[in-house]
């Protein structure tokens, strides 16, 4: 029931204004396989022109839930709304979606043209009506002069555009992004997120894109759905759910973390206090309701919100470089350091200075910026 209240409430905004009418609502949608809920009791509002990201690792229920708007699979229980219509019995063809799906399930045999066309060809457009739209479409994603080519003929981010250009042809309410830069090298998966993200916002389509990549999340989307084990964790913007995870799973899920051994110390109103060997911090209270006043907490501090200073320095912790690792614009430094839970701290230290000033072996302080830390009642992520 907890569950259920926070997604509800969760959802009381949506694309942050509450007069924004859903383009997207699931209310209370469940979905089994067998003895196995694949999807439990989801809650979500998607704004119109909203671009929407669910992610999660894999086998947690996100492609399920993009299965359910699409129609493709049916709920066990609970209310899918597209706009202001009721489509939980809806057949797929009649929701007016676009998918684009990580394999991209081209025609081999069709030309470029014609599998763009194939949408606007099962809908009865008119010839000359469908040549303009697809030439359109084309120019939308880059591909004006390959409409003969056949799929054999284009590159892997080629044919991720015409898989697009399809989806979109056909003018959706709502476009589903399945994983679709998962085959793509990096350099490439970088250009195509820059790229999907114009056209989105061009276009002003309400998207529901699906990937287990944090990166991703992170920087295309307007609002984030973190899921695990068939639930929603937490919907918020990105910079919300980086630097304040409602819980251990998002700390952990998204992006690196430190888990630090610490106790709760004080309460007073929405902030506690909570100590890590002789350093004391400020973290929002409400996560630690269930803890007692000198009880043990698991301190979450991101990799970047550590900087080091000089070892006995008042409010720090004394720790030891045991690695350095240069990733280009910032060093990564593992540091031994008391009160750790894990077998290292990870210090990210931008630039190249790290290299030389924190040597192996060096022995340095760890200064924790108190408003960029969160922290839980102690146990095992989810």
């Amino acid at each position: 029931m907890l569950m259920r209240t926070n997604q509800m409430a969760a959802n009381t905004s949506v694309a942050g204004n509450d007069k924004i009418r859903p383009a997207v609502q699931l209310d209370g949608v469940t979905k089994r396989f067998g003895d196995s809920i694949a999807l439990h009791e989801a809650w979500l509002k998607i704004g119109s022109s909203e671009f929407m990201t669910l992610l999660g690792p894999s086998g947690c229920g996100k492609t399920t839930l993009l299965n359910l708007v699409a129609g493709f699979l049916e709920a066990d229980s609970g209310e899918i709304f597209i706009e202001d219509a009721l489509v939980t019995e809806t057949p797929a063809h009649m929701r007016e979606i676009g998918i684009v799906f990580q394999n991209y399930a081209l025609f081999p045999h069709m030309s470029v043209a014609m599998n763009v066309a194939y949408g606007l060809k099962t809908r009865g457009v008119d010839k000359k009506e469908m040549a303009r739209r697809v030439d359109e479409a084309l120019a939308l994603v880059k591909l004006s002069g390959f409409s003969d080519r056949k799929p054999r003929q284009l590159s892997g981010g080629q044919q991720q555009r015409v898989a697009l250009a399809r989806a979109l042809v056909i003018r959706p309410k709502v476009l589903l992004l399945d994983e679709p830069f998962s085959a793509l090298d990096k350099n490439l998966r970088g250009s195509m997120q820059v790229e999907l993200k114009q056209i989105q916002r061009e276009l002003g389509v309400t998207t529901i894109f699906v990937t287990h990549d944090q990166g991703e999340a992170l920087s295309m989307s307007d609002r984030i759905a973190v899921m695990s084990a068939g639930r929603i964790r937490q919907i918020a913007a990105p910079d919300d759910i980086y630097r304040r995870p409602a819980d251990r799973f998002v700390a952990s899920f998204v992006g690196d973390a430190n888990v630090l051994n610490g106790r709760l110390v004080e309460r007073n109103g929405n902030a506690a206090v909570v100590s890590i060997g002789d350093v004391r911090a400020s973290v929002p209270a409400a996560s630690l309701a269930e803890v007692s006043i000198g009880g043990s907490v698991d301190v979450f501090v991101r990799p970047e919100h550590l900087s080091v200073t000089s070892r006995g320095e008042s409010g720090s912790l004394p720790g030891t470089v045991t690695t350095q690792v240069f990733q280009g614009g910032h060093v990564d430094l593992y540091i031994d350091a008391p009160g750790s839970a894990r077998d290292h701290i990870l210090l990210r230290s931008p630039g190249i200075a790290a290299l030389s000033s924190c040597p192996v072996g060096a022995e340095v302080g760890l200064s924790i910026g108190s408003d960029d830390i969160v922290a839980f009642p102690p146990g095992e992520a989810p």
